[in-house]
């Protein structure tokens, strides 16, 4: 999962998370120094959702997707630049990142977030 000038410290982990069972979302992932943590919570071919965890000064590359991504932070706060616009998004809000619009992600402060993709009609 590396893209861009993330640093050779990215971690996606992929086990696994309990069904049946509550979880506390923001606590699935801990922040890692000079890293980006991912976890996949579902993944299916109709669709999957994502926890990530950025420390300060992270960032992804641009990048597109072909489906809608919708992100929300639900901790600290986020620079989401969406076809060169950037937005500044603080614990709580979302938005939806539309297909084909090249985005990225900045940590200007460390925070995580929860990201969802539903593959539809294709």
């Amino acid at each position: 999962m590396k893209e861009g000038h993330i640093n050779e410290d990215t971690v996606l982990d992929t086990s696994p998370l309990a069904k049946s069972k509550a979880h506390i979302i923001v606590e699935i992932i801990e922040y890692i120094p000079n890293s980006i943590v991912s976890k996949t919570i579902i993944k299916k071919t109709t669709g999957n959702i994502t926890v990530s965890s950025f420390d300060t000064g992270e960032e992804l590359a641009e990048k597109t997707s072909p489906f809608d991504i919708y992100v929300q932070i639900i901790d600290g706060a986020a620079e989401v630049v969406i076809n060169e616009i950037k937005y500044k998004l603080k614990l709580g809000e979302g938005i939806i990142i539309p297909a084909h619009a090249p985005h990225c992600f900045v940590a200007t402060e460390q925070f995580k977030m929860i990201s969802t993709i539903i593959k539809t009609a294709y």
